[in-house]
């Protein structure tokens, strides 16, 4: 379960390279909650519980990020959830905090980025983003990766869709990805589906 399209975009392309995520091909459903992040965290455990006879394992992902619970670090948020996942589920579900937002997991190797982009400019993306005002992390991750998203689809006169999720996943390192919430997920999807 996912809290909205870009979100299951994302998902979509990273689960289509089981080899770089360090896991054998699987055979998955991905549903968008109704609710997206805030109806994730209310009540995704009590859907995701309909479901735990149908499927193996059961991912729960939402953004930190206007949640509804920003007050809670994301670690204390997806440990009280894995706690609702795991009195239906056991072992087999986790809950994933995505902090600040999934746009973090975009933000990989420039040339991915270009390709996805169409940028054909002299300077990189993120030098021009930070021309723009931008700031930066340690990593290289925009502080407002969806801010930045956004800008670069505007400067380069292409829709924010959730496509262009799935096409920049399908492209960045997956095994050098340094984002703790995506090294996370990586963790759980290789102890449940590793080789």
């Amino acid at each position: 379960m996912v809290a909205d399209k870009n979100m299951q975009f994302a998902l979509q392309g990273a689960l289509a390279r089981p080899q770089a995520l360090g896991i054998r091909s699987l055979t998955y459903a991905i549903r968008p909650h109704m609710g997206r992040d805030g109806g994730v965290r209310t009540t995704g455990a009590d859907v995701l519980a309909c479901d735990a006879g149908r499927f193996r394992h059961a991912l729960m992902m939402l953004d930190f990020q206007g949640c509804g619970q920003e007050h809670e670090t994301p670690l204390t948020l997806e440990a009280r959830l894995d706690e609702q996942l795991q009195r239906v589920w056991g072992a087999r579900a986790k809950a994933i905090a995505i902090s600040p937002e999934v746009d973090i997991w975009l933000w990989g190797a420039d040339n991915a980025l270009h390709e996805v982009f169409q940028w054909q400019k002299a300077t990189s993306i993120r030098d021009w983003l930070h021309a723009q005002g931008f700031d930066f992390d340690a990593q290289g991750k925009p502080r407002q990766p969806k801010e930045a998203m956004e800008a670069v689809c505007r400067k380069q006169r292409l829709p924010r869709s959730s496509a262009i999720y799935e096409k920049i996943t399908g492209r960045i390192s997956l095994q050098h990805c340094t984002d703790p919430t995506f090294q996370r997920l990586r963790r759980q999807l290789v102890t449940w589906f590793g080789h």
